[in-house]
């Protein structure tokens, strides 16, 4: 474990955190696990969690210590990102793929039984995916500021396809480099879901990598190229209809979708979706004062 892979305050308070790796078919996944803080816990469903676009498996390090004490924690980096493996050359990152990703982790390396799912922002899209099509294996699933893929109306459908290929063939342009993490935590702190300073130096020393005197992001330039086939909000809605996991939508007050239409729709689709608002903004369990959010997820986890 190097000193780019942890920030320090995660290296000196998290007793048992360790680096684990899955390898799968194609690709190598890594991340971080949690112990079962008890050994009489060690029997529960293992707790999978997923972060967000662009994130990396620190993004959970404020609420995992909590939730050890109910299971054992294993916190993957989705592909490209983190320590993960990077798609081979010619592939792009479509949203399915990153479930047939988790679907080949559970299922080569989480055999024994049903597992917890956690996810964030695209993390959580994909573990109700994932819930939706392998209900038997899910025992319960937790968004944390998710609900449901992002959808584009049929309209849309071609003009995605021509963004998506003219990027693809553009390329993705010169990497920066920064002279040290803080000025690279300075960049992640703002953005679509902006961060604070504290927040993005416990994230960003994950997705970075030694670049001649300073630093390069290690994640996958290409996770920023346009994806080329959304989802209907048709198919979104079929799919969390799909879920039979009793589920957990924890909604930031602040957060992306606390405004967002149609989400109503969304939530009336699930048969077991209890819904929890929490103070803060897009990464409530991340930045500023996260008990809450601690709090919500392990309870819930917890009630049979």
């Amino acid at each position: 474990m190097n000193d780019v892979a942890l920030s320090p305050d995660v290296r000196e308070n998290e007793t048992g955190l360790h680096e684990s790796e899955w390898p799968l078919q194609h690709i190598t996944l890594a991340g971080l696990s949690w112990p079962a803080e008890r050994i009489s816990r060690a029997s529960n469903p293992p707790i999978i969690m997923l972060h967000g676009w662009l994130d990396n498996s620190l993004t959970f390090t404020r609420i995992a210590p909590e939730l050890a004490k109910l299971s054992s924690l294993h916190a993957v980096d989705m592909a490209g990102h983190g320590h993960s493996g990077h798609r081979p050359q010619g592939q792009g990152y479509l949203l399915m793929d990153y479930v047939a990703d988790i679907a080949e982790l559970i299922e080569e390396h989480f055999r024994d039984g049903k597992v917890d799912i956690v996810g964030h922002s695209l993390g959580g899209i994909v573990g109700a995916l994932y819930a939706a099509a392998f209900p038997e294996r899910v025992r319960r699933l937790v968004m944390i500021d998710s609900l449901g893929a992002l959808s584009r109306s049929v309209s849309e459908t071609v003009p995605q396809l021509r963004k998506s290929i003219k990027k693809r063939i553009a390329g993705s342009g010169k990497p920066a480099v920064y002279p040290d993490v803080v000025t690279a935590a300075k960049v992640r702190e703002g953005g679509l879901s902006p961060l604070s300073h504290e927040a993005a130096l416990t994230l960003i020393p994950r997705n970075l990598k030694p670049e001649g005197d300073g630093y390069g992001w290690r994640t996958d330039p290409r996770l920023r190229h346009p994806t080329a086939l959304m989802m209907t909000e048709e198919q979104v809605i079929a799919s969390l209809k799909a879920i039979q996991a009793p589920t957990l939508f924890v909604r930031a007050k602040e957060g992306l979708l606390a405004n967002r239409k149609g989400m109503d729709n969304r939530a009336d689709a699930m048969s077991y979706l209890q819904t929890v608002d929490v103070p803060g903004g897009h990464h409530c369990h991340l930045d500023g004062d996260t008990r809450p959010v601690a709090d919500a997820v392990k309870n819930f986890l917890e009630n049979e």
